[in-house]
């Protein structure tokens, strides 16, 4: 049987001028190559691995290409154009893929890169699908601490940020874990927190504490130069959101890492402020 948005083994069954017609031997169901793939010295009987998916006219066609996924699967896809129709992709074929509008999370920008899936619609015709998360596994090989990679697909703004890790699997950076700026197709790299029981990763962007803390500390010296040195509140009456937003922070790291630099006779704390001490007071 020939399967659409699969690579398959076929057999060279008749020639003609415009290509090769590949089957099944015994079958009826033919589908045609186009003679420009069609390899040097090809013979019928021969075998070939093909793609198989349809032309810009509805054909059923083979191809030799490599395209980037097969039905099921997930690639990160560049956008190619954004019409009345939908979104295209550039996934490796001559046609592009077309991702419905009522497959979109949101409105690509022609030119960046997103995770798109690939599907069979109601139609026969592939398709692709920017909601992936039920094309993605929940049986990812790593355990807790692990350092992982992934690509973001979708934000929420009560759950949190949705990665992919290595294009396959379940992953999410838990809202309180999500601090700074995340857009889908973004590349993460991220440590697994917690391998929950049905499979699916919790993440953070964040090392180990102990790790973190030399980051955290540079930060906040850096932001503290925006400020002439002196920041207008302490780190036991700073708003969190406030040190969400200027720091990138919890006020709980945020509190460590002050601490570090306290120690570190790099920063005093009056009653109102936090103050880098200037080298020439040491």
């Amino acid at each position: 049987m020939i399967e659409i948005g699969v690579k398959q083994k076929l057999t060279v069954i008749n020639m003609v001028d415009f290509g090769i017609y590949l089957g099944e031997p015994g079958r009826e169901e033919k589908v045609l190559l186009p003679k420009k793939q069609v390899p040097e010295g090809t013979k019928p009987g021969d075998e070939m691995t093909v793609f198989i998916y349809r032309d810009s006219e509805d054909r059923l066609i083979a191809t030799t290409r490599e395209p980037q996924m097969q039905l099921g699967e997930i690639a990160l896809l560049a956008a190619k154009e954004v019409n009345d129709i939908g979104a295209f992709f550039d996934w490796g074929l001559e046609k592009d893929l077309l991702v419905p509008y009522k497959e979109q999370l949101f409105t690509p920008i022609v030119g960046n890169k997103y995770l798109v899936a690939l599907y069979v619609d109601k139609s026969s015709r592939l398709c692709g699908t920017m909601r992936v998360y039920d094309f993605l596994r929940a049986d990812a090989p790593y355990k807790k601490e692990d350092m992982v990679h992934g690509t973001v697909y979708e934000i929420h703004e009560e759950i949190g940020v949705f990665v992919a890790v290595d294009n396959k699997y379940h992953g999410v950076i838990p809202k309180k874990e999500v601090f700074g700026t995340f857009q889908p197709g973004d590349p993460v790299e991220a440590r697994v927190t917690e391998v929950r029981e049905d499979g699916k990763l919790n993440l953070s962007v964040r090392k180990k504490a102990y790790q973190q803390m030399d980051e955290d500390c540079e930060r906040i010296l850096r932001v503290m130069e925006k400020y002439k040195g002196v920041l207008p509140y302490t780190d036991k009456t700073v708003d969190p959101e406030r040190v969400k937003k200027e720091f990138h922070l919890s006020k709980a790291a945020f509190k460590r890492a002050i601490g570090r630099l306290l120690k570190e006779n790099k920063i005093e704390i009056t009653d109102n402020t936090i103050q880098i001490i200037k080298e020439e007071r040491l």
